[in-house]
């Protein structure tokens, strides 16, 4: 019979069915390996509180504090008129702050009787303000007896008090004392780490990392065990990464190299201008990379502007003349639509193969999206079987299993995070060997996170703006505190109308949201919680009040996602050529519309973006020769993290500060939840910026080690830990990649 190992034995046989169920459902929490990867958030120390001063609104927390006073009223109620209802009130403190918490009806008993003044305790439940007074209703409790023999003592052994991730269906101290229960099965956890490693770090084998983050006597075994425990998470994940780029590098596929005095050169011969310095850097990577014969996997990052679209054009000029076609994928069909009118635009004559008056070298350029007709639809079609068509632009319509390619060489992938691991895949499956894969981003990543997110790839920079950009001033306009400047920021945009420029005003919502319509109710309460919690501006509200009054006068369109593919493409060929003087739009601007014209953009409720979005949307200006501006306008009070957000963003153009700045304001599981893979939310010690050395040296590491010995034949340890990071899903973005 197969003994199950410690780790893998589920929780319901060891704490019983009704803590785990709570377990599995409310923290993800399956096996006794599950548990004790749960780490403490955070520790108490039995002579220091907690600042009750701090406390998160409406989070649950957990606090260690000491009663103060505890007062028992009665009072009539309809439930009982006599004036038996009973309401028990104890006020807690910690020498930062005071708390009330309030005990109702039958609740009051046993707290009135245990929560007499001088009693320590922690107490757990969500912080509301009340008659604007802090306080928390019906929090669980446990008191701390320093003296009593009993368990209590057991339990919160040690002068460190850990608290856990709790959720309000399983508080802190419940978790630690389920912990307590499996902590002796930590003596059987397999090390990933190979000895060798670990011993020349000076770091702690596993049981005892595991056994000093959920017991410890002195800050020193926290920090010792954490040094630990994060070497395991950042040194698995590059190992998977590593053998991904191993795996990759084993595979065939056709070198593409340029022709001499081809297709390439004869584009370069038509730019009206030279490639910046980053430009011929970064393309050299790219040409180096095509002329193996293993396939690219290369990111191109980019600040929005830096020219990566000229970059990724070269590098498909480069393939069609080398016997091959390109496809290049767009998130959204007005972005497809853009990308097919530039590069046409850009290539002049050599987009006009096969045609009257095409250059020479020349090859077709086709679109390919999911709204064109069916008669263009199967000519695009037939030019790529064909190989009549060199370049082809689409959106995940190239994917269907129709589209057929005759020798697909390389694939372009636009603004990486909106496009699925499976649709990149089954692009790649369409070459006869796989084809090179050029990935780009406008949205800068600092480098761990590169080396953690995407880590399969390898990483090219422009940093650099091209010439003939102008610079983009951005400001904050406080709407509530300065009405004033609001009205201003319109009178700016009328300014730039009136020297002949366009404008941009983007808002969170569309404003025809289907559920306010169907249900009045409901739009009627939000029109009551308006003050309290107005929902986000929308689009046809904004567009509507803008024309009719500070705007009125001027051409005001709008634009946004649900509106059909034709009419958005007609809207933005208008705004193109200046027949529109203001859109106002949803986020559907963001990435990639080019018009040089534009140089005003107000950001409606821009507390709502992110500080990557608001960076992106604001690279939609300053395209030409005239400076830009750009206006984020907010309620959010001065002292607000929202508002310090966005003064950041208005402080720096740099878009590698930014997404820094975004990082460590945010958590760190967002940040790597960005794009689709579960590799991302396993961090669990890992702060992806903090550690930015561990990171590389893992990294460093991990590729000798799966050089040496890429099936890992001596770690049965690390294979394990390799297997529960890489479950299925897992596995599959990994594969991918």
């Amino acid at each position: 019979m197969d003994l199950v190992p410690a780790l893998e034995e589920p929780l319901k046989k060891v704490l019983g069915p009704a803590t785990a169920k709570v377990m599995a459902e409310h923290l993800g929490l399956h096996t006794v390996g599950d548990l004790l990867h749960h780490y403490p958030r955070r520790y108490e120390e039995r002579g220091q509180l907690t600042h009750l001063a701090d406390l998160p609104m409406d989070e649950h927390v957990t606090v260690v504090a000491m009663v103060a006073d505890a007062r028992l009223h009665t009072f009539a109620s309809a439930k009982a008129p006599r004036g038996k209802g009973q309401r028990l009130e104890v006020t807690i403190t910690d020498g930062s702050g005071r708390l009330q918490l309030v005990f109702f009806g039958a609740g009051v008993h046993k707290p009135h009787k245990e929560l007499l003044p001088g009693t320590r305790a922690m107490f757990a439940g969500k912080a509301s303000v009340f008659n604007r007074r802090l306080q928390l209703a019906h929090p669980a409790y446990e008191l701390l007896r320093g003296d009593d023999p009993s368990e209590s003592v057991e339990t919160w052994a040690g002068a460190l008090i850990p608290l856990y991730p709790a959720t309000a269906k399983l508080e802190s101290w419940k978790i630690g004392k389920a912990v307590q229960t499996v902590l002796p099965s930590a003596q059987e956890a397999l090390d990933p780490l190979p000895p060798t490693l670990r011993e020349g770090r000076g770091l702690l084998p596993l049981p005892e990392a595991l056994l000093r983050i959920h017991r410890p006597h002195t800050k020193a075994d926290i920090a010792a065990a954490r040094d630990r425990l994060k070497w395991d998470e950042a040194f698995v994940l590059q190992v998977a990464l590593a053998r991904r780029r191993h795996a990759d590098a084993q595979l065939p596929a056709v070198a593409r190299r340029p022709s001499p005095d081809g297709l390439l050169t004869a584009f370069d011969d038509r730019l009206p201008f030279t490639l910046t310095d980053g430009q011929q850097k970064v393309s050299k990577e790219i040409f180096d990379d095509l002329a193996t014969e293993h396939p690219m996997h290369r990111l191109l990052q980019g600040e929005v502007g830096s020219g990566k679209t000229l970059v990724a054009l070269r590098a498909m000029l480069a393939t069609v003349d080398a016997g091959g076609q390109a496809a290049m994928l767009a998130p959204t069909e007005v972005l497809a639509q853009q990308h097919h009118r530039s590069i046409t635009e850009m290539m002049g004559e050599l987009a006009e193969g096969g045609m009257l008056g095409g250059a020479d070298h020349a090859t077709k350029v086709v679109l390919l999206t999911g709204s064109m007709g069916t008669a263009a639809r199967r000519q695009a079609m037939l030019d790529l079987v064909t190989g009549d068509a060199g370049i082809v632009i689409g959106t995940h319509a190239l994917i269907e299993d129709k589209v057929q390619f005759h020798d697909l060489g390389l694939v372009v992938v636009d603004e990486q995070h909106r496009f699925g691991v499976e649709q990149r895949d089954a692009l790649r499956g369409k070459g006869k060997q796989p084809p090179h894969l050029l990935v780009m981003t406008a949205t800068p990543i600092p480098r761990t996170v590169a080396m953690t997110v995407f880590g399969d790839l390898e990483t090219s920079v422009l940093d650099q703006l091209p010439a003939g950009r102008s610079p983009i001033a951005t400001h904050v306009v406080p709407a509530a505190d300065k009405p004033h400047f609001l009205a201003r920021a319109w009178e700016r945009v009328r300014e730039e109308v009136g020297n002949g420029h366009q404008a941009y005003v983007v808002c969170p919502r569309i404003g025809d949201d289907i559920d306010e319509a169907a249900d009045p109710k409901k739009a009627k309460k939000s029109a009551e919680d308006e003050a309290e919690k107005r929902p986000p501006l929308a689009v046809l509200d904004v567009a509507d009040h803008l024309a009719k009054g500070p705007l009125s006068g001027l051409r005001v369109e709008v634009l946004h996602g649900r509106m059909h593919p034709d009419d958005k493409d007609a809207v933005m060929r208008r705004f193109a050529a200046g027949d529109t003087d203001v859109l106002v739009a949803t986020t559907v601007i963001e990435v990639g519309v080019n018009v040089p014209n534009a140089t005003a953009m107000v950001i409606m409720d821009a507390d709502r973006f992110g500080v990557s979005q608001l960076h992106q949307l604001r690279g939609r200006v300053g395209r030409g020769a005239a400076p830009g501006l750009c206006l984020l306008v907010t309620e959010m009070p001065e002292a607000s993290a929202a508002r310090q957000r966005l003064t950041s963003v208005a402080s720096t153009l740099d878009g590698f500060e930014l997404s820094r700045i975004d990082l460590e304001q945010r958590r760190e599981g967002d940040v790597l939840g960005q794009a689709q893979s579960g590799a991302r939310s396993s961090l669990r010690v890992l702060a992806v910026i903090e550690d930015e050395e561990i990171i590389a040296e893992a990294r460093e590491e991990a590729t000798a080690l799966v050089a040496k010995d890429p099936e890992l034949t001596d770690l049965p340890g690390l294979r394990t830990a390799l297997d529960a990071l890489l479950d299925e899903e897992r596995e599959q973005y990994l594969e991918k990649g």
